[in-house]
């Protein structure tokens, strides 16, 4: 059982279908959970499919409000996501013998292979909000947190800095 599972049986989807997914809150309690998150309050997007034979490709928008951990004070930071997103499931690869090895191109990034009966697009949809989750989120005390850890500013860190102390050392040649 997935967090947010939307099994959809391929042979059931028409072209031009639309979703709407929202996640209830004991699902936005699994996914915040699974993602490492502080809360999830709200998880809903709004999907648009389009079947090809065994591959679906899928057109849409999710929206989340949410809590992450500061990296540096662990306070709470709220943040709102509203993004786009392209998805294509298609069938796994037919190779005859040994375990496909599979390349993806640029292209391809946004592809999930399904198992040929049904693609599970709340997994998938899921999975993209944890791509859009900001890897380093920052609090109004992110700094303070970060100097009384004796982590240098990249203007203290920087080569800037380090010519800045050469200079100053050199006795003003």
């Amino acid at each position: 059982m997935t967090d947010f599972a939307h099994h959809l049986p391929i042979d059931q989807i028409r072209d031009g279908s639309r979703m709407d997914l929202v996640a209830d809150d004991a699902e936005r309690a699994a996914i915040a959970a699974r993602l490492g998150l502080v809360s999830l309050d709200r998880f809903d997007a709004h999907v648009t499919l389009h079947r090809d034979g065994r591959t679906v490709r899928c057109e849409g928008r999710l929206k989340a409000r949410l809590e992450q951990a500061c990296i540096a004070s662990g306070e709470p930071v709220r943040a709102s996501i509203d993004e786009a997103f392209s998805l294509a499931f298609v069938p796994p690869p037919v190779v005859d013998g040994a375990e496909p090895e599979i390349e993806l191109g640029e292209s391809d990034l946004d592809t999930v292979i399904h198992d040929g009966q049904a693609i599970d697009l709340g997994e998938a949809v899921a999975d993209t909000l944890s791509l859009a989750l900001d890897p380093y989120p920052r609090g109004p005390r992110a700094d303070e947190a970060l100097k009384s850890a004796g982590v240098l500013s990249e203007a203290e860190a920087g080569p800037f800095a380090a010519l800045a102390k050469l200079k100053g050392g050199s006795g003003g040649e």
